[in-house]
This record gives C-alpha cells, sequence and structure tokens, in this order.
C-alpha cells in the first residue's frame, strides 16, 4: 500500500512539472500573441497609436482612462512575454525544490504563487511605465510611433541604459537572476505566502536588473514588435548564458557610445 501511494505521488509529482512547463510556456505564447495581433489590428508598426489604441490617433491628443487602461494592458502583456522566459529555470528549479520537499513529507506549495508574485512586480512596473508613457505622451516627447521625439531624449536613455550595465546594483541583482539555486538558499520562505514572497523578491531583482533596459523601448519604439524582442532576446541570453555578465557589460559600452552619438549629432 505504502509502494503504491508513493508511487501515485511521484506520478503526479511528475504530472506537475509538466503543467509548470506547459503553463510558462502557455501564457509566454498568449502574451506575444496579444502582442503581434494587436499589432497587426491597429497597423503595426505603420499605426499612428501604441498598441491597443485607435489607429492613426494624432499623439498630441490627451489621453483618456479608455487609452491609460488599453496602455497598461499593453505593458503588462509586453512584460509576461520577455520576462517569463527568462524567469522559467527559476520557476523550474522553485517547482523541482517544492516536489523535492513534498516527497520528503512536507506540505504542497503551489509554483503558481510564486509566479504571480514574480508577475505581480512587473504589472507594478507596468503601471509605472503606463505613466512614464503618458507624461511623454502629454509632452510631447513621444512620436506617432511611440518613440523619443528629441534625440537628445533618445540618446540619454541610451547613455542611462548603458552606465546602468556597470552599475554594482545591477550587478547585485543580476547575481540573484543568474544564480536560482543561490537565491533558493538565500531566499526560501515556507508555505504558500513564503512563495508569494519569494516571487515578489525574485521579481523585485529582475526589475532591478533590467527596468534600464526596458527604458530603451521608448528609443527603438514601443510598438516595434521586432525591437521588443531584440530587447527581450537580450535580456535572456544575459541572465541564462555562461557569458552573459560580460556580454552585458559589452552591449553597456555601446550603449553609451550610441547614446552619445545620438546627442553630440542633434547638438547645433
Amino acid at each position: 500500500m505504502m509502494g503504491q501511494s508513493l508511487n501515485a505521488l511521484s506520478a503526479l509529482l511528475a504530472r506537475e512539472r509538466l503543467a509548470v512547463l506547459a503553463g510558462l510556456a502557455g501564457v509566454t505564447v498568449l502574451a506575444w500573441g496579444y502582442l503581434a495581433l494587436d499589432a497587426a489590428r491597429m497597423g503595426g508598426m505603420s499605426a499612428g497609436g501604441p498598441m491597443g489604441m485607435p489607429a492613426m490617433q494624432p499623439m498630441w491628443v490627451p489621453w483618456g482612462p479608455l487609452e491609460l487602461a488599453l496602455t497598461f494592458a499593453m505593458w503588462a502583456m509586453m512584460m509576461v512575454a520577455m520576462m517569463v522566459p527568462s524567469a522559467a529555470p527559476m520557476i523550474l528549479l522553485f517547482a523541482a525544490v517544492c516536489r523535492k520537499r513534498v516527497e520528503l513529507g512536507g506540505p504542497y506549495v503551489p509554483t503558481a504563487a510564486f509566479v504571480l508574485g514574480y508577475v505581480a512586480v512587473w504589472t507594478a512596473f507596468s503601471v509605472a511605465a503606463t505613466l512614464a508613457q503618458w507624461g511623454l505622451h502629454s509632452a510631447a516627447l513621444l512620436s506617432p510611433m511611440t518613440v523619443a521625439a528629441s534625440p537628445l531624449l533618445g540618446g540619454a536613455l541610451l547613455v542611462a541604459a548603458g552606465a546602468w550595465q556597470w552599475m554594482p546594483l545591477k550587478d547585485a541583482c543580476l547575481a540573484k537572476c543568474r544564480s536560482p539555486l543561490g537565491f533558493l538558499l538565500t531566499e526560501w520562505r515556507d508555505g504558500t505566502r513564503g512563495a508569494w514572497v519569494m516571487g515578489l523578491r525574485h521579481g523585485a531583482y529582475c526589475t532591478g536588473c533590467c527596468w534600464a533596459l526596458m527604458a530603451l523601448l521608448f528609443v527603438g519604439g514601443v510598438m516595434n514588435l521586432l525591437w521588443v524582442v531584440a530587447i527581450a532576446a537580450f535580456v535572456l541570453v544575459e541572465k541564462v548564458a555562461p557569458a552573459g555578465g560580460l556580454l552585458g557589460r559589452v552591449a553597456g559600452v555601446g550603449l553609451v557610445a550610441w547614446g552619445g552619438w545620438m546627442v553630440v549629432a542633434a547638438l547645433p
């Protein structure tokens, strides 16, 4: 009887791993699909307003609650699409540790609690990004393509993002993101609430690592899906590749040089 119970438990845990993988893949695909369909519906990169907003709307028109809500939805979906893949190693390791603890007699903790905490942080970031876009829009600093209308602004964002790649706080946050096992060893909390808090903390580290890179969406275009994919791919490589940290520093130098060139070229 005991052997049958253990076999049943092992089968259940194995199915949970597949469920976690399928869930992460499904959420990511749905988020990218939302962005792609919204861009296509609104005319994609040739449209005049941000994804989710009426196409060809003049960018100087004041936003109302609907525009704010749709822009927030766009940012929230974009953050899920860009950041969930880079967090997948951490989420899968968390699920594996939880399975092992259950096998040893510990309580069951749903991996979804960790994921929800992680996504909650990026949802909060989406609120901030929406307000930033609203402010830039109101100040007429964004073009109809949601690109920084001023080369000085675009150059400043590039320089800031490049400089952040060399900051000690960036390194500290990136180290947490690049070492899922180290994060679990130092940040572990028991129970469902503990899993949610761990997700919050991991999301905070990821935000500290990547916020400046997300600001570059205003340089290449918030609507530019190719630019979004490029930034997402860079974030993934920086977090999981063996030389990701070095790549980030090299990219930082390139961003500063690019931004400096834009600022100098814009000077009279």
